[in-house]
C-alpha cells in the first residue's frame, strides 16, 4: 500500500458516506481546509466529524 498521494481528493476516495473522522489541529490555522475541499468535491455526505478544539 502507498501512502504517499498526489493530490487530496485521491487520499480520500476511499472513505464512504456516513463515516466518522478525527481531525486535529489548532486554532483557526488547524482547520483542515484541503480535507474538506476534497470530500466536497467528491460528493462524500452523511459524516460525522470528531474534532479535538473548537477553533
Amino acid at each position: 500500500m502507498n501512502k504517499i498521494y498526489a493530490t487530496c481528493t485521491d487520499a480520500v476516495r476511499d472513505i464512504p458516506n456516513g463515516a466518522t473522522l478525527l481531525v486535529g489541529g489548532f486554532g483557526l490555522v488547524g482547520i483542515p481546509e484541503n480535507l474538506i475541499a476534497a470530500l466536497r468535491d467528491l460528493g462524500i455526505k452523511d459524516l460525522s466529524c470528531v474534532s479535538n478544539n473548537c477553533g
